[in-house]
Parts: C-alpha cells; structure tokens; sequence
C-alpha cells in the first residue's frame, strides 16, 4: 500500500474541500398561505400547490379539549 512521503498541510486539505459545503435549500413563498415552503413541493402547512389543494392537513387535537 502507497504511504504518503510529506505530510498534508492545513491549507492544501481545506482547498481540496471547499466544494464539499452544504447549500442552503431555496425556499419560495405558498400563494396561498403565505408561508416560506420548497420549491415545487406540496406546502406542509395548508396542503396547496399551484392553487390545488392537494392533501387535506388535519388540525391536531390540544390535550385541554380531548
């Protein structure tokens, strides 16, 4: 197996990756309840997308009114 003849410096290790940050997911605004959700995704606050409602969002019980 191949041994590495000179050590790797700390600058050298951290240009090799600076490609490897995480991204920030872009978020766009609901038309409908005007909340931040993913882009082309079903919002998980009203259930809407492009206007549609897709999926029926059930509103938890509180523990006082059960």
């Amino acid at each position: 197996m191949a041994h590495p003849k000179r050590k790797t410096s700390k600058s050298r290790g951290r240009k090799r990756r600076t490609h490897q940050r995480v991204s920030v997911p872009s978020l766009v605004e609901c038309k409908n309840c005007r909340r931040l959700k993913p882009a082309h995704m079903v919002c998980p606050f009203c259930g809407y997308y492009r206007n549609k409602e897709i999926i029926e969002i059930k509103v938890k019980e509180s523990k006082k009114k059960r």
